[in-house]
C-alpha cells in the first residue's frame, strides 16, 4: 500500500516538473520572441525618424529661401523702384506650400496594438512618447502659415491682382498695402514654422542618440 502511494506520489512529481519545464521553455520562447519584436520596432522607429530629419532638414532649407526672397522684395512693395516689377516676379516660389508628414506608422502600430509595453526602459519610453508629441506642437506652428495662406493670400490674389496686366508687362497688383501686409504676416509665419523646424530637427537627434 505505502509502496504505491510513494509510486504516485513520484509520478505526480515528475508530471508537474515536466510541466514545470515546458512551461518555463514556453515562457523563455515567447520572452525571445518579444525581444526581437521589440528590436524590431525600435530598428523600424529609428529609420522611420532618420527619413523624418532628411525630411525636415529640406523643408528648413526651402523655408530660408522662401524668407529670403520676401526680405527682396517686401522693401519694394508700394514702392516706386526699377527693379520692383523683376523682384516681384520671384515672389511666387514663397506660395507653395511645404508640407511635413511624419512617419509614425510603426509607433502608431506599437500604441495601437498594445506592443508599445515590449518596451521596458522607462527612459527610452519616454524618449519615444515625447519626441512623437513634438511633432504634434511642431505642426501646430505650421497651421498658422497654412491659414494665412488659405484666408487671406489666396483671396488678396483672387480679389486685387489683374494677370491680364501682368502679362501685358504691367503692375498688376492693386491695393499694395494690403498685399505688402500680408506678405509681411507670411514672413512672420515663415520664421515661426522654421523655428518649428529646428525644433523638429533637434528631436529627431535627441532620439536617435538614444536609439544608437
Amino acid at each position: 500500500m505505502k509502496k504505491g502511494i510513494r509510486y504516485a506520489l513520484g509520478e505526480i512529481l515528475i508530471v508537474i516538473v515536466g510541466i514545470t519545464i515546458a512551461f518555463s521553455m514556453n515562457k523563455c520562447a515567447d520572452q525571445k520572441k518579444d525581444d526581437s519584436l521589440k528590436q524590431q520596432y525600435l530598428e523600424n522607429i529609428k529609420s522611420d525618424i532618420e527619413i523624418d530629419k532628411t525630411n525636415l532638414k529640406s523643408i528648413s532649407q526651402s523655408i530660408g529661401k522662401k524668407i529670403e526672397t520676401l526680405n527682396n522684395v517686401l522693401p519694394l512693395i508700394n514702392m516706386d523702384n526699377p527693379e520692383k516689377r523683376k523682384k516681384m516676379n520671384t515672389i511666387y516660389s514663397v506660395f507653395t506650400s511645404a508640407d511635413f508628414f511624419p512617419k509614425d506608422v510603426t509607433y502608431q502600430t506599437m500604441i495601437n496594438s498594445g506592443d508599445f509595453k515590449l518596451i521596458d526602459d522607462f527612459d527610452l519610453k519616454a524618449a519615444i512618447e515625447t519626441h512623437y508629441s513634438n511633432y504634434k506642437i511642431m505642426l501646430k506652428d505650421y497651421e498658422r502659415l497654412n491659414i494665412i495662406q488659405k484666408e487671406y493670400l489666396g483671396k488678396y490674389m483672387i480679389e486685387h491682382v489683374d494677370y491680364d496686366a501682368m502679362r501685358r508687362g504691367q503692375n498688376g497688383y492693386s491695393n499694395e498695402k494690403l498685399f505688402k501686409n500680408i506678405l509681411q504676416s507670411v514672413n512672420g509665419a515663415l520664421m515661426i514654422k522654421k523655428a518649428a523646424t529646428e525644433r523638429g530637427i533637434k528631436s529627431c537627434d535627441s532620439l536617435l542618440g538614444i536609439l544608437r
